[in-house]
């Protein structure tokens, strides 16, 4: 027996793939940046994170994680190994979970650029618990401090971005408030 046609899910899948593939893009074109710091190899601004942020605020729980797998492991298929794989997972899905609980506290205590700045710190904690455990050692947790320090910096800026982008497109203003009152 098939299931009747519902356009609304229609239009949600239409607007995880859009938000995959400009998170895929966004990703793609930030590796092929060099990063100019040399103290922090590996680090990076984390653009495609600004897709993620979209999707909390837009979508539901569920539909937010399907984008962030998706396009975990497209990005991954198009210019990864098994490794960023691991080091970008475990990242996205700590990162993730976080912004999730944190955005839970409610816009009059934590802001947009909150929510992001407590991901890029996130992310980091999540690639440097895969690092030990690869390593099979907790000394490289020690370069935590520097990459809080990027992950917050870096944070911030997806926040603002975000919160440019809820200001000035409408569609997205709109998906924000219907999320928010059904």
């Amino acid at each position: 027996m098939t299931k009747p046609y519902r356009p609304e899910r229609t239009r949600q899948i239409i607007f995880i793939a859009l938000l995959c593939a400009q998170g895929v893009i966004i990703g793609l074109l930030e590796r092929m940046i060099p990063f100019p710091f040399a103290f922090a190899p590996g680090a990076k601004l984390g653009l495609a994170n600004l897709i993620t942020i979209v999707s909390l605020f837009t979508m539901s729980a569920s539909d937010s994680f399907l984008l962030m797998l998706l396009r975990l492991l497209l990005t991954t298929l198009l210019g990864g190994t098994l490794s960023t794989f691991l080091y970008s997972g475990a990242g996205a899905i700590l990162s993730w979970a976080g912004m999730l609980v944190i955005k839970q506290l409610g816009e009059k205590r934590v802001s947009m650029i909150g929510i992001s700045a407590a991901g890029g710190i996130l992310h980091n904690v999540g690639q440097l618990l895969v690092a030990s455990w690869i390593a099979q050692s907790w000394t490289v947790m020690l370069y935590l401090p520097i990459l809080s320090s990027m992950g917050i910096l870096a944070g911030i800026a997806v926040g603002i971005a975000a919160n440019f982008l809820f200001t000035h497109i409408d569609t997205l203003r709109r998906l924000r408030f219907d999320r928010r009152h059904p």
